[in-house]
Parts: structure tokens; C-alpha cells; sequence
């Protein structure tokens, strides 16, 4: 649930904020924040702010799940967030939020009883995290906690196969590739060998006349092979801290 725009609070909150600073202290107009707690997609106050792994912007947490709905972008810098399930690479910023809630008076009072308007409206039960007053931060924070491991950044039980993507080198002759940032990647145990090729193809942005041969152990893989195979077929040799490790290298194709 978003918040209104911001200029309907802005003039508000530089008021309060002037007001409870002392005398002997600078005073800065709220709107010289907006950049750092304003979601780029609502123009509003940040509201569960959730920040995109990749590239660490910040976003209301309705606003970039509804973005992700049509596109796997960054609305800030267009970065891939993820080729297919972009949710899994965002997480909530709690610090962030806190610091909005306490720039901004009465934010959060009005944004838990728009939530409650909310659910009254559709004859729904209001949650208990959004009725209960805060009894004490130490109480508040500890909930927090609690309700975490039941929102939507939890690894679905689908992704089965953890794997370390071990480079081995090129052949000689080719030159044009990028290098592999990330290196250990969650995939379903039905995904295939011709799956990971097409993973270490788009992030080192390979040419097509380039081979990619990856081995497990001392076999080299078939393309057709899932992963799940792969691992039972190998097994202890294939695991490395629970790990399914992968060696790949780059090789141009022959020419009989």
C-alpha cells in the first residue's frame, strides 16, 4: 500500500522537523531528503521499503512487486534484476523505513489506519500487526523479526540445487568475454545442463561460435542432463559443502 504523493506531506513534515531541533542545530528542509526516502515509482514517502539486491535501490514494497509484474528492470537504472523471478533478488529495508517514519510526523499513524480502513472496508479481520500500538521498541522490533520468515523473499522449495560455477578457463583464440560476477546460483533440480550453458552464455555475454563444456567431477555433461541427475550420478564428488560444483570452459567448436 503506497503512500500519497509527496507534496502533500512535505510542507508538514520540514515544519515538525525545524520545530524539534534545537537552536544550536542545522536545520535542513525535509525536501532536501526526498531523493533518499521517496520510491521513484509512487512519488510518495517510502512505505515497506524493499531494496532490489542487484543495484540497492529502494522502493515502496507494493510499488516494485506491481513493476515486476511486466518487467524484470530496475525502474532506477534498468539493470536485470532477474531473468525470470526478479522478487527473489529484492529484501526489506527495516533501517531505512525506521529512519522515514521518524523524518516524516505521523506517517506511520496514518498509514496503519488506512490499512485498518482497508480490510473494515472488505469485511476482512484487521491483522494484529496493524492494530497493535507499539507497547515498547524492544517488543516492536522482536515481531518484526517473528513476521519476517513469512513474507515473500523466502526461497520457494522448487529451488533445490545450490551450484558453484567453477571457471576453467578459454581456449586460445578466444578473447571477447565477460567475466562471471556471480558464481553460485539456486536452481531447480530439473533444470539442465543446457540451462547453465545459457546462464553462462548471457552473463558473460559469449559469441555463439563459442562452446561452453561443463564438467562434474571427471565427466563431461551432456546437455540434456538435469542437475538432479547429475548429482545423485556423481554424488559425494560432486558436493562441495553441499554445494553441487560445476567446472566450465570456454572452447571453439570442431571442424570435422
Amino acid at each position: 500500500m503506497s503512500s500519497p504523493p509527496c507534496g502533500r506531506r512535505s510542507h508538514e513534515g520540514s515544519t515538525n522537523l525545524s520545530e524539534s531541533d534545537s537552536d544550536d542545530e542545522p536545520q535542513l528542509p525535509l525536501n532536501q531528503f526526498y531523493p533518499y526516502i521517496r520510491c521513484a515509482l509512487c512519488c510518495g514517502f517510502l512505505i515497506d521499503a524493499t531494496t532490489i539486491t542487484e543495484c540497492l535501490h529502494t522502493f515502496c514494497k507494493s510499488c516494485i512487486v506491481k513493476h515486476f509484474f511486466y518487467s524484470n528492470r530496475c525502474p532506477t537504472c534498468s539493470i536485470v534484476v532477474h531473468q525470470t523471478q526478479p522478487i527473489y533478488n529484492i529484501r526489506p529495508d527495516r533501517q531505512l523505513q525506521d529512519i522515514v517514519y521518524k523524518m516524516v510526523p505521523f506517517l506511520e499513524e496514518l498509514e496503519r489506519e488506512q490499512m485498518c480502513n482497508f480490510y473494515k472496508e472488505r469485511g476482512l479481520e484487521v491483522p494484529k500487526s496493524v492494530v497493535i500500538s507499539s507497547p515498547s521498541p524492544v517488543v516492536l522490533r522482536r515481531q518484526k523479526k517473528d513476521n519476517a520468515p513469512q513474507t515473500v523473499f523466502t526461497i520457494p522449495p522448487e529451488l533445490d540445487v545450490s551450484v558453484m560455477l567453477e571457471f576453467v578457463g578459454a581456449e586460445e583464440g578466444i578473447i571477447d568475454y565477460k567475466p562471471l560476477e556471480r558464481r553460485y546460483v539456486r536452481v531447480s533440480g530439473e533444470a539442465t545442463v543446457r540451462h547453465v550453458e545459457l546462464f553462462i552464455r548471457r552473463k558473460m555475454e559469449l559469441s555463439p561460435t563459442c562452446q561452453v563444456d561443463v564438467v562434474c567431477g571427471d565427466h563431461l555433461l551432456d546437455h540434456y542432463q538435469s542437475l538432479k541427475d547429475v548429482q545423485s550420478s556423481v554424488g559425494e564428488e560432486a558436493l562441495q559443502d553441499g554445494l553441487l560444483v560445476l567446472h566450465f570452459g570456454l572452447v571453439l567448436p570442431s571442424h570435422s
